[in-house]
């Protein structure tokens, strides 16, 4: 394995004044530009598809939810804020989730469950008002996450066009 020494600096570079005058320009540079400033209350941001807001399972048009309690979802999450019960089931598909919760304030919004899910049954939604007075409040049940198919069509329109 051959030793590779790295070039030394000069005089002038060695004061670090070159790398200051970069910084200082980039800093007058942003300082000219034209302003933009949302009046959040009242102007509402409508994120594009490809952002990753809180998660939620996707419910089908019939009432049904896609999920089918593989858990790879609770297995990949790195904040561990998934936790999942499995039941089965009568019908075609052999399991469904009798427990799905997120704990939101674990959750970091990374888009691992989202990805790994075989079945696209858990996705990042467009919401980001996340507000909670309590850590219970903060524990999000099916009757929280269920959301429409319909409602996410952005972001299910998003995920097959990039897969």
């Amino acid at each position: 394995m051959a030793i590779t020494k790295k070039k030394d600096l000069n005089f002038f570079e060695q004061t670090y004044i070159p790398q200051i005058v970069k910084g200082l320009g980039l800093t007058f540079k942003q300082i000219f530009r034209p302003k933009f400033t949302r009046q959040y209350p009242e102007e509402k941001w409508t994120p594009p598809g490809s952002y990753r807001g809180r998660p939620v399972l996707v419910q089908e048009d019939d009432g049904s939810e896609r999920c089918v309690a593989c858990s790879l979802c609770s297995r990949v999450c790195p904040a561990l804020a998934i936790e999942v019960q499995a039941g089965e089931t009568e019908r075609d598909k052999e399991r469904y989730p009798e427990k799905f919760e997120i704990n939101m304030v674990r959750c970091i919004f990374c888009g691992f469950c989202e990805e790994v899910c075989p079945e696209e049954a858990i996705i990042m939604s467009d919401e980001y008002e996340l507000v909670f007075s309590s850590q219970e409040e903060a524990i999000f049940g099916k009757d929280k996450l269920l959301v429409p198919k319909d409602k996410l069509k952005k972001r299910l329109d998003y995920l097959q066009e990039f897969r």
